[in-house]
């Protein structure tokens, strides 16, 4: 059975879920590395299933856990999925193309700029729509920010569950100040709308600059600050280091990437292996780890908020001259000006508002990074102005397969800390 389950069997009313087994264990099974060892010599011990969840606040979303407990020793997890499902992908086959947007943008809801940039990515593959440079530039900006902005969401929460409560505030006062930029730019402080196929919705305003320039003057000092604090903290480090451990070698047969492979020392990175929208242009590290630990996770994701910092520092400075959209009128609205002097511009504005863009026929997967790992969109076209099919692969979600022996031989309280280092979506899990 796979480890996530989409299964209603074992629902809250049915008791066979709630009783208590014994089951024979071997001496030799309880000594195994990451086991905690029995006092009472007995080679049978009472097993124990705790439903955790799907209305906990440690389990940051609607997500149920059967947790198989010996004493306080997590022995199984199977995560159940499905309470938050949204039906997004089959919605996308009944809608145009640009219509598209702003559902898939609903996923991951901590990721919207992610979402909306493997989805244009695609259409923009299959129909050859080349996107200019200031509107790559743009996106970077954009889509680096949502990354800082949901790293601090994952740290603030994360704290929160092991005990920090200040950092809470902390994280979330600085995730303030990304959302207005985001409501500066796009008129939206999440879900934005703000990417379209062939560009961007419109240029940053006048002033923009200057702020998004204070926020990177005052960001690295902030996540310093934030990683001191939680360095000195012995209660935190203690629940951190050595728990949730997993070597690359397991997480890459799980499908597991982003912050979490990093951190067990594999460097692989979409922006730098398979680089898209103008990644190349950009000088920054990619920050790993050594033991994949729930320690070393809190630390790639610290040097990653740096690292995101200098990345959108180089674009702001570098930003190019030119159309923050294409000129292809086949899938890009004509400028405003246009409307009033051009009947060519009239005709195409009102095609695609009413009808769409067809998009040639063919199939196509574009994967880019987001913050937790791979996100990825699988376009099948027929040729229509509709997708025939949508297929987004979410790293929340593959993510969530390697949850059980990560936490498996651990206490319970580290399953909690496992869990939010994990850094699951739900939106994005159910989709």
């Amino acid at each position: 059975m796979s480890p996530v389950e989409q299964d209603t069997s074992g629902q809250s009313s049915d008791i066979s879920e709630y009783r208590r087994r014994e089951q024979s264990i071997t001496i030799s099974e309880l000594e195994r590395p990451g086991a905690l060892p029995r006092g009472d010599g007995d080679a049978r011990q009472e097993l124990l299933t705790l439903n955790f969840g799907p209305h906990h606040p440690a389990t940051h979303g609607v997500l149920r856990l059967l947790v198989t407990l010996q004493g306080e020793v997590v022995r199984d997890i199977k995560p159940i999925v499905g309470y938050v499902h949204t039906g997004i992908e089959k919605t996308a086959e009944d809608k145009a193309y640009w219509k598209v947007i702003p559902v898939v943008e609903r996923m991951d809801y901590l990721a919207y700029h992610f979402n909306a940039m493997t989805f244009c990515g695609a259409v923009e593959t299959l129909a050859e729509v080349e996107v200019p440079r200031r509107a790559q530039y743009l996106r970077v900006i954009h889509m680096e920010l949502n990354r800082i902005m949901s790293h601090l969401v994952w740290l603030g929460t994360s704290a929160l569950d092991l005990g920090a409560i200040s950092m809470f505030w902390y994280c979330f006062r600085e995730r303030e100040k990304v959302l207005d930029l985001f409501e500066m730019s796009t008129g939206q402080r999440m879900h934005t709308r703000y990417f379209q196929v062939g560009g961007v919705i419109e240029d940053i305003p006048r002033g923009y600059g200057e702020k998004l320039a204070a926020f990177l003057e005052e960001m690295p000092s902030r996540v310093e600050q934030y990683r001191a604090l939680l360095h000195s903290n012995e209660i935190v480090l203690a629940r951190l280091r050595g728990t949730g451990q997993l070597d690359a070698e397991r997480l890459l047969a799980f499908g597991v990437t982003g912050p979490l492979l990093r951190a067990a020392g594999n460097p692989w990175d979409l922006r730098k292996a398979e680089p898209y929208c103008s990644y190349e242009d950009f000088d920054f590290k990619i920050p790993v780890g050594t033991v994949g630990d729930n320690y070393d996770r809190f630390n790639v994701r610290f040097a990653e908020m740096d690292e995101s910092v200098a990345i959108i520092g180089q674009a702001l400075a570098g930003l190019p001259e030119g159309p923050f959209i294409t000129s292809d009128r086949k899938v890009a609205l004509p400028p405003r000006h246009e409307l009033a002097t051009s009947m060519e511009a009239l005709i195409h504005h009102f095609k695609l508002v009413t009808e769409g863009f067809r998009v040639p026929p063919g199939e196509v997967y574009y994967p880019i990074e987001s913050p937790r790992g791979e996100l990825g969109c699988w376009l099948r076209s027929d040729g229509s102005a509709k997708p025939a099919r949508v297929h987004m692969r979410d790293p929340s979600f593959v993510n969530l397969q390697a949850f059980s022996e990560m936490a498996e031989g651990g206490y319970i309280a580290d399953m909690i800390a496992t869990l939010a280092a994990l850094d699951p979506i739900l939106g994005g899990i159910d989709r």
